[in-house]
Formats: structure tokens, C-alpha cells, sequence
């Protein structure tokens, strides 16, 4: 992502590719929508036709009653299709918990080793040339790429949303309660994210940051 990115980031998971070709599947029946209506409302603007006689039409009536009905049907089942395949969570091999804190991300990796850190946003005044402003941790959650991985998010405070836009992620870390998601990364690098739920003063200052790496190191 850049600062002139229009359109979304680059997918780094298969679920982030069927989320776009979903966007691209509604963008474009809108715009064939847009440019219909369009059309008419300027043909019957500017033309001077007149039916002093026309006082139903059953026929234009029920196409567009269907068609409108059809063309919700073409968003809906892939739609569904995309909910379902989010909430699928099969045989993880690695569960990582992410506790959201006022304004902090804690990560606890416990199936191997008993192991937790805090991830805290590097102050502006300490920033390399080559960092990026408000999007830099002290301590990145590092897992492998081509793997199976279960996110258990949570909060010890307010409502905090984990997010990172190019794996198609975005779950809500709310206080007493656990919700999961399943992340599986296509590639190595460096993914950014925000915390998506206004959590108070310093909201914008808590960033997450995944590295993906190959599992042989």
C-alpha cells in the first residue's frame, strides 16, 4: 500500500483474491446498473414522447420486477459463498492469541513454546529512514507462510478489531470472549494493519505487524 493506492492492496491470501474478485463481481453489475439508469433518465429528459392513453404496462411491470430480483440473486450466492468460507477453520497447525490492550498488542504462541510478548508502535522520533509513520512495532508476530494458522483474538479493555487489509482479516477483540479466524499467508513479507475499532484516545497509535517467513528457518 501507498499513499496514492486507490483500489485495494495486493492480495497475500487466497481469501483476500476470492474477496476481490468478489468486489469486481458487484463493481461491475453496479456499473452496468448506473449506466442503464443513467441512459433512461436522460432519455426521458430531454425527448418529448407522450401516451395520453397508457395507464398500466404489465409486461415492462414484471421484467423489472425479476430482473432487479435476479440481479440481487447474482450478489447474494457468491456473497454467502465468501461468509461460509471466512468462518471455515480446518485442522490449524499453529493457534496464535492476540490480546488487545489500551493501545498495545499482546501475541502468545502456545502450542509449542510458552511464549508471549508485547507489540508497542515505534515512536515517531525514533524511526529509521526506511520505516514507515505509525505502522512500525518493536516486536512483529512472525509465523510461516503455506500454513494452517488459527487466530484467537481478545481484549483486556474496550472493543479493539484486529486488522490487516491484504489477508482479508478484520475480527473484533472484544473483553470476555474469544473470536477466531483463519489466516493462511501465499507469500513471505511484511503485511501491515491497524486497529479498526475506535478505542479511545490513542487508537491510531497501535499498529500490528505480521512478517511471514519460510517455515525452514
Amino acid at each position: 500500500s501507498t499513499w496514492k493506492t486507490l483500489m485495494l492492496q495486493d492480495s497475500a491470501s487466497p481469501l483476500m483474491e476470492q474477496l476481490m474478485f468478489f468486489h469486481d463481481h458487484t463493481m461491475m453489475i453496479l456499473i452496468i446498473i448506473t449506466i442503464l439508469i443513467s441512459q433512461m433518465l436522460i432519455s426521458m429528459i430531454f425527448n418529448k414522447f407522450i401516451h395520453r392513453y397508457l395507464l398500466e404496462g404489465q409486461l415492462i411491470e414484471m421484467i423489472w420486477t425479476i430482473l432487479p430480483a435476479i440481479t440481487l440473486i447474482l450478489i447474494a450466492l457468491p456473497s454467502l459463498r465468501l461468509l461460509y468460507i471466512m468462518d471455515e477453520l480446518n485442522n490449524p497447525m499453529i493457534s496464535i492469541k492476540s490480546i488487545g490492550h489500551q493501545w498495545y498488542w499482546s501475541y502468545e504462541y502456545s502450542d509449542y513454546k510458552n511464549l508471549s510478548f508485547d507489540s508497542y508502535m515505534i515512536p515517531t522520533s525514533e524511526l529509521k529512514p526506511f520505516n514507515f509513520r505509525l505502522l512500525e512495532v518493536d516486536n512483529q508476530m512472525i509465523i510461516p507462510f503455506k500454513t494452517h494458522i488459527r487466530l484467537i483474538v481478545t481484549s483486556a479493555d474496550v472493543i479493539h478489531s484486529w486488522t490487516i487489509p491484504s489477508l482479508g482479516i478484520k475480527i473484533d477483540g472484544t473483553p470476555g470472549r474469544l473470536n477466531q479466524a483463519n489466516m493462511y499467508i501465499n507469500r513471505t513479507g511484511i503485511f501491515y494493519g491497524q486497529c479498526s475499532e475506535i478505542c479511545g484516545a490513542n487508537h491510531s497509535f497501535m499498529p500490528i505487524m505480521i512478517e511471514s517467513i519460510s517455515p525452514s528457518f
